[in-house]
C-alpha cells in the first residue's frame, strides 16, 4: 500500500480513542472506514485519521461523539474554529508565521534554520520558554484549523527535537541533585515535552537521565532504583486518553519508594488531579519552580 496509512493501535495512540471506540464508529455510523492490509488487519488513510484526531479535539470541548463522526469536514472546521476565536488564533500566531509558512511549504531545512537562528539569539532556556513552548501551541492550534496537515505537525516535531537534542547535547552534564528520570508511560509516544524540561532542568545543573518514551512502570521503578532518581518525571500529551492518566500514576507511585518524587506535566495533565503523592505541572514555570522548592527543602539544606 503506497499512501500514508496507520494500523489501529496508531490511530489509538495518535487521537486518544480507543480501539473498541473506533470499530464501534464503523459498525454504528460507517466511519472510520478502514482498509485492509495483506493481513486482514484494519489500516486507516492519513486524512481519516487527522479527522478522528479533530473529533477527540471537539469532543474533549463538550461537543456530542455521534453528531461529530456523522458530520462533513466543512462542519467540523466550522466547529473548531468560530470566527472570533479564529481571529485571535491569527493574532496569536502572528509571530510565528514564519515558521508556520516554512512548514506549510514543505522546506524542512529553512525550518530548522530558523530554530537554530533563533537558539543562537535568545539562548536555550528563552528558546525553549518564548520560541518552542508558543510554537507547540500555534501549530496545535494551526492543526486544529486545517492550516496544516498531520504529517506537517510530525515534521514540526522531529525537527524541533532534532534541535533540542543537539543543544542539550552542547551542555556539560549537570552534578547537582536531584537526580531527574525524564520517561512516558506506554502508549505514550510524544517525547517534545520531555525534552524541553531536560532542557531546562540540565541548565539548572540536575542530573538528567533521559529514558525516551513508552517506558514500562515495572522497568521505571527499576531505572529510578538502578540510578538512584530523587525525581521521576512523565509527560502526557493531550492524545493521551485522560481517563488512564491517574490508574498508570497510582501503579508508579505505589512501586516507587516514598522519598522518590514524581512529577507529571504536559497538556494531558491540564484537566485532571493528581492522585496523592504526584506533583502536577501545568507549565515549563511550574517545573522550574518544583526544582526550587525541591532544592530549598529543609532536609535537603
Amino acid at each position: 500500500m503506497n499512501k500514508l496509512s496507520f494500523t489501529i493501535a496508531n490511530v489509538e495512540r495518535e487521537t486518544g480513542l480507543s480501539k473498541d471506540l473506533l470499530r464501534m464508529w464503523e459498525r454504528r455510523y460507517g466511519f472510520p472506514a478502514p482498509e485492509r492490509d495483506a493481513n486482514g488487519d484494519r489500516v486507516y488513510p492519513a486524512e481519516q485519521v487527522e479527522r478522528l484526531r479533530q473529533i477527540k479535539r471537539l469532543i474533549d470541548q463538550g461537543h456530542r461523539p455521534g453528531n461529530l463522526v456523522t458530520a462533513p469536514p466543512e462542519q467540523l472546521a466550522a466547529l473548531a474554529v468560530p470566527p472570533e476565536s479564529g481571529r485571535e488564533a491569527e493574532r496569536t500566531m502572528a509571530p510565528f508565521s514564519a515558521f508556520l509558512d516554512e512548514l506549510r511549504s514543505h522546506d524542512a531545512l529553512a525550518f530548522q534554520q530558523r530554530l537554530q537562528h533563533a537558539l543562537a539569539r535568545q539562548g536555550l532556556a528563552a528558546f525553549v520558554r518564548d520560541t518552542v513552548a508558543p510554537l507547540v501551541a500555534n501549530v496545535g492550534q494551526a492543526w486544529e484549523s486545517g492550516r496544516i496537515a498531520v504529517f506537517e505537525e510530525h515534521l514540526f516535531t522531529e525537527l524541533t527535537k532534532r534541535v533540542l537534542r543537539q543543544a542539550v547535547g552542547g551542555i556539560a552534564a549537570g552534578n547537582a541533585p536531584p537526580r531527574v528520570l525524564l520517561t512516558t508511560v506506554p502508549g505514550e509516544p510524544h517525547e517534545l515535552g520531555l525534552l524541553m524540561v531536560e532542557a531546562l532542568f540540565t541548565l539548572e545543573g540536575a542530573q538528567c537521565i533521559p529514558l525516551g518514551v513508552q517506558m514500562p512502570p515495572t522497568e521505571i521503578a527499576n531505572a529510578a532504583t538502578a540510578h538512584r532518581a530523587d525525581i521521576v518525571a512523565l509527560s502526557f500529551s493531550s492524545a493521551f486518553p485522560a481517563r488512564r492518566i491517574p490508574a498508570q500514576l497510582v501503579q508508579l507511585r505505589a512501586m516507587l519508594p516514598e522519598a522518590t518524587a514524581i512529577w507529571v506535566g504536559g497538556s494531558g495533565v491540564a484537566n485532571i488531579d493528581g492522585p496523592a503523592g504526584v506533583t502536577l505541572l501545568r507549565s515549563l514555570d511550574e517545573g522550574l519552580v518544583a526544582l526550587a522548592t525541591w532544592r530549598d527543602s529543609p532536609e535537603r539544606i
